[in-house]
């Protein structure tokens, strides 16, 4: 797509620099990752000026390429952002491979307004494509519409309403690509999307957050692929409040299912004086093994047997003074029965650069609930380390017309996690 020219100051021509030098990193990251960028996705990246989008912040924070911008806060709390290049160029991947003949010549709607994102989409799909971009903030609308004028894409469609409901009654898109943090998929955003069109959105599924790229058929939405993300969260009617439970100092859990614990009893286990129960799985994997897909195998195991899963969370200091070993403090698969309470710990490194996973428990049934999930991890080494598949059904249908897999109910669909072993 053409544009006129932006007139590039003087100071700007090192903006240029560092716009060319984020996309170099991003190509090198998708390389490190084992992905390959696709041509199209790499020239839009060099065509759209990030900077234009993010006016409010120095050129070298505008081109990072690991860096979110946050366009808006209420009180700490971060509403708004345009989100950081290397996720951007993953989900735009993602969608362009999972639609049927690429980009160009489709119609797209994205779901969460920054401006950056639905200009690189408007490269995308060209002259003979359309990209409609909606927003529930006015704020937030007014202010993509204002970046995308500047930077020469006033023909992208700018809407301010909820999108939980319906944008243009009656049009269906070929892609609906989400840039907020969802809880459910809304019944408008499949009814959307044209027979075998391509819904990416970064979905929580147990508390964790993966950007689903997902295909319809009929009612009823497959994953083709997924990736680890994090977004702020979804504001309007499908907004879905994450709560978070102390179970000691500076240690919490993170429920998004709706589960109930009963954080004292919790705290009464970490806090008993026999020292915790340390498990090993009894392998060793190299430095690049992606234990993202593991997390949810975990989650959908752990459901299975009939225990609560949680999500652990911490911070430093709590690390720091031995009261847990998460393998990620940000997030880590735990489980809780009557007699433990057990998580995924942090990895042990041996001296070929390689490491063992672990399960950390305390209680009781400390020895059991470890050793259970270290059988877990084994388990899906041996099936070849697959990845999830995720099935999104509407909220009515029957358990008997459910894929086998872990059911988890939302309010407007019922989610099916399979894994297919390799």
């Amino acid at each position: 797509m053409e544009r006129e020219s932006t007139g590039m100051s003087v100071d700007t021509a090192s903006g240029e620099d560092l716009h060319a030098a984020m996309v170099d990193q991003l190509v090198a990251d998708h390389m490190e990752k084992g992905l390959v960028m696709r041509p199209e996705v790499e020239a839009a990246l060099r065509s759209v000026p990030r900077h234009l989008f993010t006016p409010d912040a120095a050129l070298a924070e505008a081109y990072r390429a690991d860096q979110a911008v946050v366009t808006k806060r209420i009180g700490d709390e971060a509403v708004s952002s345009v989100s950081a290049p290397w996720l951007i160029a993953e989900m735009l991947g993602q969608a362009a491979d999972a639609v049927d003949g690429g980009l160009a010549g489709r119609h797209v709607l994205e779901i969460g307004s920054g401006g950056y994102n639905a200009a690189l989409l408007r490269e995308l799909v060209g002259p003979s494509g359309s990209v409609t971009t909606i927003d529930i903030d006015p704020e937030v609308t007014g202010r993509a519409a204002a970046c995308l004028t500047a930077a020469g894409y006033d023909d992208v469609a700018v809407v301010c309403a909820d999108a939980e409901q319906p944008v243009n009654p009656g049009r269906s898109y070929d892609l609906i690509i989400v840039t907020v943090g969802a809880w459910d998929i809304s019944p408008a955003w499949t009814a959307q999307l044209a027979e075998n069109g391509t819904l990416v959105v970064p979905l929580r599924t147990f508390g964790m957050t993966r950007s689903w790229a997902m295909r319809r058929t009929g009612d009823r939405l497959v994953s083709r692929s997924q990736r680890l993300c994090g977004f702020v969260s979804m504001q309007g009617v499908g907004a879905h409040q994450v709560r978070y439970v102390d179970i000691a100092d500076g240690v919490h859990l993170r429920l998004d299912e709706d589960q109930q614990v009963n954080r004292l009893a919790v705290g009464e286990l970490l806090a008993q004086p026999q020292p915790q129960t340390q498990a090993w799985a009894g392998v060793s994997l190299p430095p690049r093994t992606v234990l993202a897909d593991l997390d949810l195998w975990l989650a959908s195991r752990i459901t299975d047997a009939g225990q609560l899963f949680v999500v652990l969370t911490a911070q430093q200091e709590a690390v720091d003074s031995g009261v847990v070993a998460p393998a990620w403090r940000f997030g880590t698969p735990a489980a809780l029965n009557n007699g433990a309470f057990c998580y995924r710990s942090t990895l042990r490194w041996n001296d070929d650069d390689m490491f063992d996973l672990g399960a950390c428990a305390h209680g009781p049934d400390a020895a059991s609930a470890a050793g259970r999930m270290v059988g877990q991890m084994r388990a899906w080494l041996d099936s070849g380390s697959p990845s999830p598949v995720l099935h999104v059904l509407p909220t009515g249908t029957p358990d008997g017309d459910l894929p086998a897999g872990t059911v988890l109910d939302k309010r407007h669909s019922r989610f099916v996690l399979t894994f297919t072993p390799a």
